[in-house]
C-alpha cells in the first residue's frame, strides 16, 4: 500500500509539473540582473564594457523572452564566461552601438553586447536582447563589415523570435526531463536556459531561418552605415578556413553559395539601399585588436 501511494503521489506531481509546463502564469520569475537592463548605448556602458544597469520603464513587463534571456546570462555568469572588462570591448561598443540604433525600433526589449570567453569563433543571441560575443571572433574576422554583418545576422534572429520558436519546438521533446527537473525544484526557464546553453553552438536553424536573418541583417547594417557585403565576404573566408576556425552561427548549413546567392539578389533588387555600398573587400576598414587581450569576467 505505501507504494501504491507513493506512486500515485509520484504521477500527481507529474501532472502537476506538466500543467506549469503549459501555463507561463506558472513560471518561476527570476530576479532581474542590473547588468540585463540596459539598451547599448555609450551612456550605458562603463568604462569596462558591460553594460550598466538602468532604470526599466515601469510599464515594462517580465515576459517569457526576457525571463528566459535572464537565465541565459545566469548560467553563462555562473560558467565564468561573462567577460567584464577587456580592450577587446573598445572594437565592439562602436559597432554594437550603432547596430542598436538601426535594430531597436525592430524589438520591444533593448539590445545588449556581450564578450564571452571561449576559443571558437562565435557570435549568438539569447531572447530578451542579450548578444554575446565570443573573444576569440573579434580575432578571427578581418573587417569591421564581417563583425557587424556577424552581429546584424545574430540581432535578425531575436529580432524574428526564432531561438525562441526553436526552443519551443525542442521543449516539447525533452518536456520529461524539465518536468523531472521542476519536481527537483528547478524552474522551467531555467531548465530551457541550462538545455539553451548546452545548444547555443549549434542550434539548428533550418535554412529558410538562416537566410531570413542574413537578409534582414543586411538591411540593418545598411541602416547602421556598415557594408553589408561583410557577411558575404566572411562566406568567402570560410571557403579555404581550416574546419575547426569556421564560427559555427554560419557553418550548421554548408551550402553557403545559396545564401550568398540570396544576399547578392537582395542587393540588386533593392538598389536604393545597397548600390552605395562597394563590393570588394580592400575597401573595408580593417578591425584591429590588441593581441592577448587580459579579461576580467563577471562574478
Amino acid at each position: 500500500m505505501r507504494i501504491g501511494s507513493t506512486l500515485r503521489a509520484t504521477l500527481l506531481l507529474l501532472i502537476a509539473a506538466a500543467i506549469c509546463l503549459a501555463v507561463i502564469g506558472c513560471d518561476e520569475t527570476s530576479s532581474a540582473d542590473p547588468s540585463t537592463a540596459s539598451s547599448t548605448s555609450p551612456s550605458n556602458y562603463t568604462s569596462t564594457g558591460v553594460p550598466t544597469s538602468t532604470t526599466t520603464a515601469s510599464n515594462d513587463k517580465p515576459d517569457e523572452e526576457s525571463e528566459m534571456g535572464q537565465e541565459v546570462f545566469n548560467e553563462l555568469k555562473g560558467k565564468s564566461e561573462i567577460v567584464e572588462s577587456s580592450p577587446l570591448y573598445d572594437s565592439l561598443k562602436p559597432v554594437a552601438e550603432a547596430i542598436t540604433r538601426a535594430a531597436q525600433p525592430q524589438y520591444n526589449h533593448p539590445f545588449k553586447f556581450y564578450l564571452v570567453h571561449e576559443t571558437q569563433p562565435n557570435a549568438f543571441a539569447a531572447p530578451g536582447g542579450n548578444v554575446y560575443v565570443t573573444d576569440s571572433l573579434m580575432y578571427f574576422v578581418k573587417n569591421i563589415d564581417e563583425l557587424a554583418g556577424t552581429l546584424c545576422h545574430e540581432v535578425s534572429h531575436t529580432i524574428h523570435h526564432d531561438t525562441m520558436t526553436l526552443m519551443k519546438k525542442r521543449e516539447k521533446t525533452t518536456r520529461r526531463e524539465i518536468a523531472a527537473d521542476v519536481l527537483l525544484g528547478s524552474s522551467r526557464g531555467r531548465t530551457l536556459a541550462i538545455l539553451l546553453v548546452g545548444h547555443l553552438h549549434n542550434l539548428g536553424y533550418s535554412r529558410d531561418v538562416e537566410s531570413r536573418a542574413d537578409l534582414t541583417g543586411s538591411d540593418i547594417c545598411a541602416g547602421a552605415g556598415y557594408n553589408p557585403w561583410g557577411l558575404i565576404w566572411l562566406f568567402q573566408d570560410f571557403e579555404n578556413a581550416r574546419e575547426s576556425e569556421v564560427p559555427e552561427l554560419l557553418s550548421d548549413h554548408p551550402n553557403d553559395k545559396n545564401r550568398v546567392r540570396a544576399l547578392k539578389k537582395h542587393f540588386q533588387e533593392n538598389p536604393a539601399v545597397f548600390a552605395q555600398f562597394n563590393s570588394d573587400p580592400s575597401s573595408a576598414t580593417p578591425l584591429s585588436v590588441p593581441e592577448d587581450a587580459a579579461e576580467v569576467f563577471v562574478q
